[in-house]
């Protein structure tokens, strides 16, 4: 990847979490610096990332693929952070999933050279910037997602206006009932792909897509998800049997951050058709979460006990850490981190550590059940805490998150911590 310019970029405290005092420097030169997030080096509120937890998922998601035959190509809406897509892509990632335009255009910036848009291109400007990307880097590979023959037409005429020297590569979106994008029925799927075949040379549909993470929370959501899955196979075989797809790697994708476990197990290569790929695409798994993720992880592996035969499990990698600032009455903290700072759409922060200044113990763990957040306001946290609590005003306290989508986009800058909470570097985040 091309992050020389990522990591040349100058810091300084027009960044939320760097240091007031600390003159400009470096994104490359933050681990050089002798901070510790327990001296309080840093200004809080703070997000970190435990660098120790993020090599940890990264192998496990490796050693995962391999030991189902599946491929990633994780969702970099989840960070946008290039430093990640560079550790992802290095444990074997395929290629990595993106939302939009935008997105694919900072992927290409940054070096990456297979991007799935798992979206439908529309309107001008997207459609005209996703054919300049493909004109000007005629090396990058991108996928994007059809589901009607409407959109067909707007992508053939759009590569025709910009004269690509290579097909526009398409994969067939399925949906669901009362769910998102896709097709709904096989009718419609296979009119659509008959669509893309009579666009050749312009267009090449490649493969079968689909997301089954909007049928959480659904009454009997794993058997939907398995018929959903059964679905997409079926739409393949026929493509596959009519002749729809064009020649190459047929692609098979599907598999958010709750249900990969049954993508692997339930998506099956078509009888009829050239060299297939299963692909999955979590976004999740790198930083993995203290709330949502990880009892959804707990559910994997109790679902599909074969998956603990990869060794190992994710752990949380992301935090972000505040000060208590009031303690107004008995039994509650106000800590210095809100919504601007937190995920709070799936579930509220976790209370996970507590420290306080000057000590030489390491922080002491949150765990027993009786601290809990129980409301954010956009920069304070209400922690409930026992009212024999041996807890005073400046004290920090470390919070996991839930959803880690909605943390990442509050930070323009993490800090990569150690074990003993130096700090080892920075993650750079850019605006999805």
């Amino acid at each position: 990847m091309k992050l020389d310019t990522v990591f040349q970029e100058i810091l300084s405290p027009e960044f939320k979490g760097f240091p007031y005092d600390a003159e400009p420097l470096r994104l490359d030169a933050l681990g050089c610096q002798g901070w510790n997030l327990l001296r309080g080096d840093l200004p809080l509120p703070v997000a970190v990332l435990k660098d120790s937890a993020l090599r940890n998922n990264s192998a496990w998601m490796r050693r995962f693929t391999e030991h189902f035959g599946v491929r990633i190509a994780p969702h970099g809406k989840t960070t946008m952070a290039p430093q990640l897509f560079q550790q992802q892509l290095q444990d074997g990632a395929w290629g990595i999933t993106v939302a939009n335009v935008h997105q694919l255009r900072m992927c290409r910036k940054w070096g990456v050279s297979r991007v799935l848009i798992a979206n439908q291109v529309v309107g001008p400007q997207e459609l005209r910037g996703m054919m300049t990307e493909l004109r000007e880097s005629p090396e990058l590979e991108v996928f994007c997602l059809v589901d009607s023959v409407v959109n067909v037409r707007q992508l053939a005429e759009a590569a025709t206006v910009a004269k690509l020297e290579h097909p526009l590569l398409l994969l067939l979106e399925l949906g669901v009932a009362k769910g998102r994008t896709g097709c709904r029925t096989e009718t419609e799927a296979l009119a659509v792909a008959r669509a893309v075949k009579n666009a050749a040379p312009r267009l090449h549909l490649r493969g079968v897509e689909g997301f089954e993470g909007l049928l959480k929370g659904r009454p009997d959501a794993e058997a939907q998800v398995q018929e959903f899955l059964q679905r997409i196979n079926q739409v393949a075989e026929h493509c596959a049997t009519e002749g729809l797809f064009a020649e190459g790697l047929v692609i098979l994708t599907a598999g958010g951050s709750d249900f990969y476990d049954l993508v692997v197990q339930q998506l099956e290569s078509p009888s009829g058709a050239h060299e297939v790929l299963r692909v999955i695409r979590s976004g999740c798994y790198l930083t993995h979460d203290s709330e949502y993720y990880q009892k959804m992880f707990r559910r994997i592996c109790k679902r599909s006990p074969q998956v603990n035969d990869v060794g190992g499990g994710l752990q949380p990698a992301l935090q972000v850490w505040g000060a208590v600032q009031s303690l107004p009455e008995s039994g509650l903290a106000i800590v210095t981190a809100g919504k601007r700072d937190l995920s709070y759409d799936v579930a509220l922060p976790v209370p996970e550590l507590h420290h306080r200044l000057g000590s030489t113990q390491p922080p002491s763990a949150l765990d027993d059940g009786r601290f809990q957040v129980t409301a954010l306001n956009d920069q304070h946290a209400y922690l409930t805490i026992p009212e024999d609590a041996d807890w005073q005003v400046g004290d920090l306290v470390g919070l996991g998150i839930s959803h880690p989508c909605t943390t990442f986009d509050k930070w323009r800058l993490l800090y990569l911590v150690d074990d003993d909470w130096n700090v080892s570097g920075g993650i750079r985040t850019y605006l999805a």
